[in-house]
This record gives C-alpha cells, structure tokens and sequence, in this order.
C-alpha cells in the first residue's frame, strides 16, 4: 500500500482561508464601482468553481485552471501538496483611463 494520502475533493470550501483572505483585501484595498463587497463573495465562490472545474478537465501537460472576469482572476496550480495552490488576483483598472489606440501611443 502507498503512503501517499487520496487526493482530496476539490471543492470551493476547500479554499476558504483563501478566499476569506481575498474578501478582506478587496473590503479594505479596493473600490470597484461595479461591485459591491456583498456581490463579491459570491462571485469569488462562482469562480473558485470555475477554475475547480477547468483545473479537472485540463489538458495533459497543463499544470493550471484559470477563471476570471472584469474584476478577478482565479488560478489553481498543481503543487507537490493534496491540494492545488490557489491565487486570486484583483484586475486592477480605471473606467477613467484613456483608451490608446494602435497607432496612437502614451504621452509621457
């Protein structure tokens, strides 16, 4: 018999601390006017499921599942651990930012 333990199931609660981590950087560090705090935890519980289920189903040779939107990016990594790493990542921008167009570039 092996010493190595089963691999767990990969579930959202899984990545709790991670998530509650998440939660309280965006409470204190982020303003987003598209979404309120309250929205956030259920979007971040929709794309922990997201990259749970692009993690399961990823290709041979990939060692990542990704989910995202406007706000958030998910990533589970394969790690020598039972349960994959997880980041979350805010996606940092300014609905007042200037578009630059192709040819046209920043002004210094």
């Amino acid at each position: 018999m092996s010493d190595t333990p089963p691999p767990e199931t990969l579930t959202t609660t899984l990545f709790a601390a991670e998530l509650r981590a998440a939660l309280q950087s965006y409470e204190r560090h982020i303003v987003c006017i598209e979404q309120v705090p309250e929205e956030m935890e259920s979007a971040l519980q929709s794309l922990i499921e997201k990259a749970i289920q692009a993690f399961e189903n990823r290709a041979p040779g990939l060692k990542h599942g990704i989910a995202l939107n406007r706000q958030v990016t998910v990533i589970l990594s394969e790690s020598s651990g039972t349960k994959p790493l997880c980041g979350i990542y805010f996606n940092l921008h300014s609905p007042y930012a200037r578009k630059i167009g192709k040819t046209e570039s920043p002004k210094r």
